[in-house]
């Protein structure tokens, strides 16, 4: 195989930051190359460089053998390199046909309201090929996930790109989507496009990648044969030690039989007025972690919601540790020992403007030893917010520096750190790991399993499977808003769990 794109000596630096510091990377056509690293590791930077939205500061890419410079990437679309971005960059509003040749500079492309039909022929040719099943006059408000997903994919191959970056393609997939995309890559590759895949899914970098590269700390640290690696010699090689990547093996025997929360007949309504939440009824045990697993918009984040009291339930009653809470009430459910982590860290979790040590007290400000009386005693907080910043090992330069200059992962230990030191009878916790990198998921996992072991009911919610399998006890999987069934997830599989939040049949234990 010859090199389809080198990048090579690959340089860039920001303010204070070497992002790519002499990266070497080369793909072949037809092959699937996948990219790892964690979080800052240099591999949006690189993507960046390689689609013409930055320039490197040394180092030089080549295409087919020939050296090229981008100054935009206008550049890079018009030499076949495309990239399908985690978060869609998709208009609503707008057909399948009409997003896929939104931005194209061809004659074809600025005519294609006089030739619709001909671009919806091209479309359907290209979904048919690929087996990207998706209708041309399709509106996308009225597509899934998964099909949003597909139109990524047809507009790079509309623009005929031959280099492809897939960042992060299967988040928000069910395993038979990801399974579909895999065949989809594959049928590409074979087509002798190459494709750059970006996951911090080991085991899918194993089924669909030919090769490896690893990145750490801004360089390029090896190159490997997929077929040779195993899910804990990559995640090794990302941080540079051992990881343990194995299923939680206590499970429920350590779990006490009487519940810390039920979940009783609550339904809710959504943002939009319509019913997110529809007679979901579940219970927590001390100890146990049950895991609500299902594809992104199934009701998962307005159930987490209620029972946090962020959000008022409709009809239905919940239960902390016997206690009956007040819907619609956080500070009830604070008091009857509810602690939430909230997916969205930033926009929820903390007051980005507020120092670590306002948000690590942000729910016992009222509390010793945090005030006295009516006055609150900022040495005491600091010196909590101290120990609680080296016991999470959240790497900041002091408690007092805001919120917003943290990194995901440290941001997220705030977060957690926060939440547990408040001693929770009953800890929901959504999406914990987005976007956390190898050694940030396995901290906050470890974390979960700590408080579990202390006897705190977990609820976990999560759109990752492996990590629900690795944490999970039981599995609640949810379907358009209501429970599509329940599972133990010591013998259930990836292939059960994928076609209950499809829709499947129900299962239950």
């Amino acid at each position: 195989m010859h090199a389809a794109v080198a990048l090579r000596g690959i340089t860039k630096r920001f303010p204070g930051v070497v992002a790519n510091d002499r990266v070497d990377f080369e793909a072949a056509a037809g092959e699937v190359h996948a990219l790892l690293g964690e979080n800052g590791a240099g591999k949006t930077t690189l993507s960046n460089i390689l689609t013409g939205l930055y320039r490197p500061d040394e180092g030089e890419i080549v295409l087919s053998g020939r050296t090229v410079e981008f100054h935009s990437p206008r550049d890079a679309i018009d030499a076949g390199i495309a990239m399908v971005h985690q978060h869609f960059r998709l208009v609503s509003p707008f057909t399948v046909a009409e997003n896929v040749v939104l931005g194209d500079h061809r004659d074809i492309g600025r005519a294609f309201l006089l030739r619709s039909r001909a671009i919806e022929r091209r479309v359907q040719e290209l979904s048919d090929r690929y087996r990207l099943a998706v209708h041309p006059r399709a509106r996308i408000w009225q597509l899934s996930l998964g099909e949003q997903q597909r139109v990524e994919v047809l507009k790079a191959l509309y623009q005929d790109a031959r280099i492809l970056i897939l960042d992060e393609p299967t988040a928000v997939l069910t395993p038979q989507e990801a399974a579909a995309l895999f065949e989809t890559i594959r049928a590409m590759a074979a087509d002798g496009r190459t494709v750059i895949f970006i996951s911090h899914k080991l085991h899918e970098v194993k089924a669909v990648s030919d090769r490896v590269t690893v990145l750490r700390g801004g360089r390029s640290i090896a190159t490997v044969e997929a077929a040779d690696a195993t899910p804990r010699s990559l995640a090794s090689l990302m941080v540079g030690r051992e990881i343990d990547t194995a299923r939680r093996k206590n499970g429920r025997g350590e779990a006490s039989e009487e519940a810390v929360l039920e979940v009783v007949g609550v339904s809710a309504e959504g943002d939009r007025g319509a019913l997110a939440v529809k007679d979901v009824t579940f219970t927590v045990c001390g100890g146990e972690i049950v895991a609500v697993a299902g594809v992104a918009g199934n009701g998962q984040r307005e159930l987490a919601e209620t029972i946090a009291g962020m959000r008022a339930p409709s009809n239905g009653k919940l239960r902390v540790a016997g206690r009956a809470l007040r819907g619609g009430d956080p500070r009830e459910a604070i008091a009857a020992g509810v602690a939430y982590v909230p997916e969205d860290r930033l926009g929820t979790g903390v007051a980005p403007g507020l120092s670590v040590a306002s948000n690590v007290v942000m729910k016992s400000y009222r509390e010793p030893p945090a005030s006295r009386g009516p006055f609150l005693r900022l040495g005491r907080i600091r010196e909590l917010a101290q120990g609680l910043m080296q016991r999470y090992d959240v790497r900041a330069s002091g408690p007092g520096v805001p919120a917003r200059q943290l990194s995901g992962g440290n941001l997220q230990k705030v977060v957690l750190a926060r939440e547990f030191s408040g001693k929770p009878v009953v800890l929901v916790a959504a999406s914990p790991t987005r976007g956390l990198d190898v050694t940030g998921i396995e901290t906050v996992h470890a974390y979960l399993r700590e408080a579990a072991g202390r006897g705190v009911g977990v609820l976990l919610v999560s759109e990752d499977l492996d990590e629900i399998l690795a944490l999970a006890d039981r599995i609640v999987v949810m379907y358009e808003g209501t429970i599509a069934g329940e599972c133990d997830a010591g013998t259930s599989t990836v292939e059960e769990l994928g076609l209950l939040m499809a829709g499947g049949e129900e299962k239950h234990t």
